[in-house]
């Protein structure tokens, strides 16, 4: 299998989604605005250095899809699409992820951030296979907690080895694209990794792992 894998936010997209739906709750008054910017921040910063608490990041970013109605909260999700996401899907990264397309090769998007905000991320890009983090949804709601491995680090690498097995599908041929020294785990299992306007500490993986270093961010005119 020829398998293309892109990590999603600040790879393919030029921002993070998770962190910036937060904000467009905060802009549309659906969350407690100075609690809920604080603590979004605060949790980006940890992801950013490698401190995460994933299961408390995702029991404090889900609640909101407990707090509302489903149709509201999908119609805002529309809304987010257009005016937030579309503007930060990079031109180069939709043209990597067609070359990879026209090679025949099945592509997936691997991402941390959860499938509510990511589904329809990965279908504006004719992605179909998506491992995101799965919030719970039990009769018709959404309960505010994390059904099944939360694909964030090793978990990544966790969610993958059980959609292969599920697939057949293997790594003898794959890439993976993305930004982050969290996705070391899964970095390192490919045969093809590499950094995405990639962070400090990954910049020096890669550099001295002779991994290729690129960027998808091109100059504004």
């Amino acid at each position: 299998m020829n398998l293309a894998i892109f990590d999603l936010d600040n790879t393919l997209l030029a921002g993070d989604s998770d962190y910036l739906w937060g904000r467009y709750l905060v802009e549309h008054k659906r969350v407690d605005g100075e609690h809920y910017e604080r603590e979004n921040q605060r949790f980006y910063d940890e992801y950013t250095c490698g401190t995460l608490d994933i299961l408390e990041f995702l029991r404090f970013s889900l609640r909101p899809l407990t707090e509302h109605k489903l149709e509201e909260m999908l119609a805002l999700r529309q809304q987010f699409m257009a005016e937030k996401i579309q503007p930060l899907i990079l031109p180069a990264a939709r043209r990597l992820v067609e070359k990879h397309r026209q090679q025949g090769h099945e592509l997936m998007i691997i991402t941390a951030t959860n499938r509510f905000v990511t589904e329809p991320i990965a279908a504006e890009l004719g992605i179909d296979n998506l491992i995101a983090t799965n919030p719970e949804f039990k009769n018709g709601v959404y309960t505010g907690e994390v059904s099944g491995t939360p694909s964030f680090r090793e978990g990544k690498v966790e969610r993958l080895n059980d959609w292969l097995k599920q697939t057949g599908g293997n790594l003898a041929s794959s890439w993976f694209y993305s930004d982050s020294h969290n996705d070391l785990p899964l970095l390192e299992m490919v045969t093809h990794p590499i950094a995405v306007d990639a962070d400090s500490t990954l910049t020096a993986h890669a550099s001295a792992k002779g991994w290729p270093v690129i960027s998808l961010r091109e100059p504004v005119a």
